[in-house]
């Protein structure tokens, strides 16, 4: 079958309109995200600095850290809104730039003392008593019986003598539930905690809450194959009556020639500084680009992301055959809808060197020129989607005019930069109680050019 960005190109009326708008191929599905507690490296403690930087504006200066710090760094990730209460601190005040946190805290049974000791050494004690409670590991930890806890705490040089019952019990649950990451095991015992366990000890809270990073593995993983394969099998045409409401309409008033469906539970949240997405609907395509950025020893994440891609389908291009991956909708001038399965591939790198060279061996490799053109691997367009959502050195800038309602789905469509205030003012009159957002990211060339009516 034709994919939808060339039936497109098709038609001369419909290239013209691109110069307005264009929408990614959309593809839906329910697959497999792994959210894994990841365990700490001088790698990975690089990694979560940079994850709380980007996505938090969290840094903690290297040494020690306060407690008030710590406590104000754990309501900032758990997203908590200010205390209904106004719980009266002995030893912090209303006016401490700590006070919303630690009340917060409080309200939430995270922190259950009155004495805060704000400006003194986090301990790292403490901070693993903190963690496992904003981690939602409570209940698992007061489950342990003696002989569990005892052993848990052997791990990390400690004896339950002289610990509370809760509190051996909290520190054997961080153990076991790998909270605490193995490298700072003997980082524990009497000590204070540094910059960098607090780091770990936020990605940990997020990763069991299901909030890090999410993918299904890495390109060098020997199984990534099959999971790739499982999580596109199990994908399928995303549906969101409310939304579509509004986009179709916007289709059929040609505010817009296409947009997206995607399902923000499948959301990678890598770090943009080193993602990049790529665009299409055709699993072989998808794993022989994995072998391929294997082949040239490209090693990144990868999520994937389903989506659905919704354009106009001309009646003057026949009769439209639908399968279970292409659904069309005629309307009232006779033409169609038409609904596409496809995907999102996100990738991170683990450079900003190693993004750089994935455009040149797309262009190498997975880029078609001609019709008869050879050494490409399967189904390569002729103007390939990849993006960036920060910016990068030989891509080109456009808008993309995304569209959230109440739910987990999402619209979005590509535009070039000038149009996109009028599409996101069209969108707006379509719906009530719609989020719109128009906002930069950096394309190839070749899809730039698609935008812009051109044929490569």
């Amino acid at each position: 079958m034709m994919n939808a960005r060339n039936k497109w190109i098709l038609s001369g009326s419909l290239a013209l309109s691109l110069l307005f708008s264009a929408a990614l191929p959309l593809s839906a599905a329910q697959a497999a995200a792994t959210t894994p507690v990841l365990q700490s490296s001088s790698t990975s403690i690089t990694e979560y600095e940079q994850f709380l930087q980007e996505k938090y504006g969290i840094t903690f200066q290297q040494g020690t850290v306060t407690k008030g710090q710590f406590l104000q760094q754990v309501a900032k990730v758990l997203h908590l809104d200010a205390a209904k209460s106004q719980p009266v601190f002995s030893d912090l005040g209303a006016d401490s730039p700590y006070y919303s946190s630690a009340a917060a805290l409080y309200e939430q049974g995270i922190i259950t003392s009155l004495k805060i000791e704000a400006d003194k050494p986090l301990q790292a004690t403490s901070a693993l008593y903190i963690a496992v409670k904003a981690a939602g590991l409570a209940e698992l930890a007061h489950s342990y019986p003696q002989s569990k806890t005892t052993d848990a705490l052997k791990q990390i040089g400690y004896s339950p003598a002289g610990l509370s019952l809760s509190a051996a019990q909290e520190l054997a649950a961080a153990v076991h539930s790998g909270l605490l990451p193995t490298s700072f095991y003997k980082e524990v015992k009497g000590k204070a905690s540094s910059s960098d366990l607090a780091e770990a000890l936020l990605v940990q809270i997020l990763s069991i809450k299901g909030e890090y990073k999410h993918y299904i593995g890495y390109t060098s993983d020997a199984d990534i194959y099959g999971k790739l394969a499982d999580a596109y099998n199990t994908s399928d045409i995303i549906q969101s009556p409310e939304l579509q409401t509004v986009v179709d309409t916007a289709l059929k008033q040609n505010l817009v020639t296409g947009y997206n469906l995607k399902d923000n539970r499948f959301d990678a949240n890598f770090v943009d500084s080193l993602t990049l997405t790529y665009g299409h609907d055709n699993l072989k395509h998808a794993v022989q680009l994995i072998g391929l950025l294997r082949s040239e020893g490209i090693r990144a994440k990868v999520q994937f992301e389903p989506k659905t891609s919704a354009f106009i389908y001309l009646k003057e291009w026949g009769e439209p055959v639908q399968t279970e991956n292409y659904k069309v909708v005629q309307i009232e001038n006779g033409n169609y809808i038409a609904y596409a399965k496809e995907y999102d591939l996100k990738f991170e790198f683990a450079s900003a060197a190693d993004k750089a060279r994935f455009q040149p061996v797309i262009l190498q490799y997975a880029k078609k020129n001609s019709e008869d053109q050879t050494g490409l691997i399967a189904s390569s367009w002729w103007q390939p989607l990849y993006y960036s959502a920060t910016k990068l050195d030989d891509y080109i800038q456009i808008t993309n005019n995304k569209i959230t309602g109440a739910g987990h789905y999402y619209a979005q469509s590509f535009s070039l930069n000038e149009p996109s205030a009028a599409i996101a003012e069209g969108f707006k009159k379509l719906g009530t109680g719609l989020n719109i957002q128009s906002y930069p990211i950096w394309v190839d060339k070749p899809f730039f050019n698609y935008l812009n009516g051109e044929s490569l």
